[in-house]
């Protein structure tokens, strides 16, 4: 099964996202079945600067006096899935050279793995993804040789994103025409691996006479 994850490293939804969708796509490999995830960029501020500016004050601009409360609530939901978010020491930076080094990474068969660390460097860490010095030794510690390449092929998927009609991030592409949109419960997300298995005949052999769980009611994996 090809799955495919619009996402951008700075979005506090797609990092809790991609982390419960990480879990759900495990069970249903345990189960005998097969998934093929690929990253895909999506800027939610194409126009952040590459150095970067504290995200709090960055946030207040752009909410108001309920930006406080919203940074409390993503943060008390990425707890909950085991992830730390420390909002203070946040960089608010362009987010397009770390995309590049997903792509890079992808062709390396390392793509989860340097969105893994670049959502985990800007979250946790408050490192500048944006920074060519920071995005070097994180491709180091990942095990990725960057020869500056895959900047074109960023822009296409940005632009091709644009063309689904693509307007927030996370969202999930199966077989490039079943999609659940946003940070979904682990089990919804498993609910619709199971789903797009079944219609699309990749239901793993051991799953065969049993049911198979299907969307929930409100529609995620709609075509």
């Amino acid at each position: 099964m090809k799955v495919e994850i619009f996402s951008d490293v700075v979005c506090p939804w797609c990092y809790i996202g991609h982390t419960r969708f990480a879990k759900a796509a495990e069970r249903f490999r345990a189960k005998g079945g097969t998934i093929d995830v690929t990253m895909r960029p999506y800027q939610l501020n194409p126009d952040a600067p590459a150095e970067g500016e504290p995200l709090i004050p960055s946030l207040e601009r752009k909410f108001g006096p309920n930006a406080g409360q919203m940074v409390r609530r993503v943060v008390d939901t990425a707890a909950g899935d085991g992830l730390t978010l420390d909002f203070d020491h946040a960089v608010s930076a362009n987010t397009f050279e770390a995309h590049r080094l997903i792509e890079v990474a992808e062709r390396q068969g390392r793509g989860k793995e340097m969105a893994e660390r670049l959502f985990r460097a800007h979250f946790t860490d408050g490192l500048n993804v944006g920074d060519p010095d920071v995005l070097a030794k994180l491709a180091a510690e990942v095990g990725v040789e960057d020869g500056g390449e895959g900047a074109d092929q960023v822009r296409e998927q940005i632009d091709r994103a644009r063309a689904l009609g693509i307007s927030g991030v996370p969202l999930f592409l199966f077989e490039g025409k079943y999609a659940v949109s946003g940070a979904q419960p682990e089990e919804a997300f498993a609910a619709a691996i199971d789903e797009v298995a079944e219609r699309t005949g990749q239901t793993p052999i051991t799953q065969l006479a049993a049911p198979a769980d299907g969307c929930d009611d409100d529609g995620y994996c709609a075509v």
